[in-house]
């Protein structure tokens, strides 16, 4: 586990290894979420990076007759 620093700025740096793992490039938007006493940053991703992602994904779900 590694730890940051906030500069007198707000900055953070995230550590390599991390940027590493998660893919992450300079100017990537990433949204801020706080939740329960910490700071959740969610990479946003453009929509066509999410082609294929749901592939192999059952389509044949039963469904409620109210609902159809």
């Amino acid at each position: 586990m590694q730890t940051v620093t906030i500069s007198p700025k707000f900055q953070v740096v995230v550590p390599r290894s991390g940027r590493d793992r998660l893919n992450l490039r300079p100017s990537l938007l990433v949204q801020v979420i706080p939740y329960e006493g910490r700071i959740e940053l969610i990479p946003l991703r453009p929509a066509h990076e999410l082609r294929g992602a749901l592939r192999g994904m059952p389509t044949d779900l039963d469904r409620d007759e109210h609902r159809l």
